[in-house]
Formats: C-alpha cells, sequence, structure tokens
C-alpha cells in the first residue's frame, strides 16, 4: 500500500491565541512594573535587583544562623555552670563532713554562687575549725573565692555547762538517740550566751517537737529557738 504524501494532506487551520481582558491587563501591569524598576535601578540594570535580593537574603541567613549558633552556645553554656556548681556542692561538702575538730556543738553551712565563689557561714566553738574550713574550701578545684562567714563563739563557763546537760537531756531521751549514731550527729546544739538554737534534721515533726520541749526544760537556758526540718527518709 503506498504511502500517503503529506503535501497532499489537507491542512488544518489553527485558530488564533485568544486573551482575555484579564490576562492582558495583568500582562500590561507586569511589564510596567518591571519598567519601572529597572528604570529606577542604577544603569537601568534588572540584574542589580536580582543582586540586591541575593545580598539581603544571604545577610538574612547568615544572621540566623549566628543567632542560632549563639543561643546553642548560651544553653551549653548555662548547662556546664549547672554541673560545676552540682559538683563543686558535693565537693565542698565533703570537705566540710571531714573536717576533723567539728563537733555537735558546730553547725556548718555554705552557697556557691554561679561564679564558683563558696560563702561559708555558721557557728563553731573552736577558731581552728573556722580557719580548717577556708583552707580546705580554697583547695577545692574549681573554686575562684572563698568568703569565709563562720562565727567563732565566745569562751562561756556557762555556755560548757549548758552544752553537756542539753546534749544529755536531747540524746538520752530514747526517741532521740537514733540521732546519736554516727560521727557527725543530725541535732546540733548551738549554745551562745545562754541562748540555744537546734539546728539539723530529724525524721518527723514529733521527733522535732520533742527535741525543742527537751531542751527548754533544762535549766538556765534563756530562750530556745527550734530550727530543726523535717527531711523524712
Amino acid at each position: 500500500m503506498p504511502e500517503a504524501d503529506s503535501s497532499q494532506l489537507p491542512r488544518q487551520r489553527r485558530s488564533p491565541t485568544r486573551f482575555s481582558q484579564h490576562q492582558v491587563d495583568n500582562s500590561l501591569r507586569i511589564t510596567l512594573c518591571a519598567s519601572a524598576l529597572c528604570r529606577n535601578l542604577p544603569g537601568g540594570n534588572v540584574f542589580a535587583l536580582t543582586e540586591r535580593v541575593a545580598m539581603k537574603v544571604r545577610t538574612l541567613i547568615l544572621g540566623l544562623g549566628m543567632m542560632a549558633s549563639a543561643f546553642s552556645f548560651s544553653e551549653q553554656n548555662a548547662m556546664a555552670s549547672e554541673q560545676g556548681t552540682e559538683r563543686l556542692d558535693k565537693q565542698v561538702k565533703h570537705e566540710l563532713n571531714m573536717l576533723p575538730y567539728v563537733n555537735v556543738f558546730d553547725y556548718l553551712t555554705f552557697t556557691v554562687d554561679a561564679d564558683n565563689n563558696v560563702t561559708l557561714n555558721g557557728e563553731v566553738t573552736n577558731p581552728v575549725v573556722k580557719s580548717d574550713a577556708g583552707n580546705v574550701v580554697k583547695r577545692i578545684e574549681g573554686v575562684e573565692h572563698v568568703n569565709n562567714q563562720i562565727q567563732v563563739l565566745p569562751l562561756s563557763p556557762m555556755d560548757d555547762g549548758l552544752r553537756v546537760r542539753l546534749f544529755r537531756t536531747i540524746y538520752g531521751y530514747p526517741t532521740l538517740q537514733k540521732y546519736a549514731l554516727g560521727v557527725n550527729k543530725s541535732i546540733r546544739i548551738i549554745v551562745d550566751r545562754g541562748h540555744v538554737t537546734l539546728m539539723g534534721v530529724v525524721d518527723n515533726e514529733m521527733d522535732r517537737n520533742i527535741a525543742g520541749m527537751r531542751a527548754n526544760g533544762v535549766p538556765g537556758i534563756f530562750s530556745v529557738d527550734n530550727q530543726l526540718r523535717v527531711v523524712k527518709g
């Protein structure tokens, strides 16, 4: 069968492309805006607009990246600082508990700030305890400064007698004898010129109240400030 000659095939007439009035208006609007924009650019160069936009985009991305990096770095620093403070808390507490001359009539506290500065507080009967506490804390790695605010209680035969009687009255009571176990007894008896402060921790509110009542029953005491804290477990 002979092939058909393409020249003999009837040609189809193409209908002219019609644009709606809306499309024409939009096209004209875009053309006019682009022309006006190009005229306002230096030298009328359309590529200058593209370069400016690209530069702004790069600057924005760079700024966002720097902000994210700064936030991440700040967060990491905060976490590292918090971990360092916790480590110093444990080390300072351990060193103070290991002091050889601390007894039941002494009470030591401390704080560690965000700059690793340690402040020591409390009352002691022996001035050696104050100096030893400051020296051992200074030698802890990471401690920047030690502010030793420990108060040395005045020498007083009357206070010494009250300390002995208070110890027997409190720790000799059957319910409170469990707190006498161990080197670092949990009920601390601070006596300053006849005024008594009970510091430390007990297991329950009843033991706290019993310790306060026992202390108030000792003759020769001017006042009792019961600051025992209840810590269960």
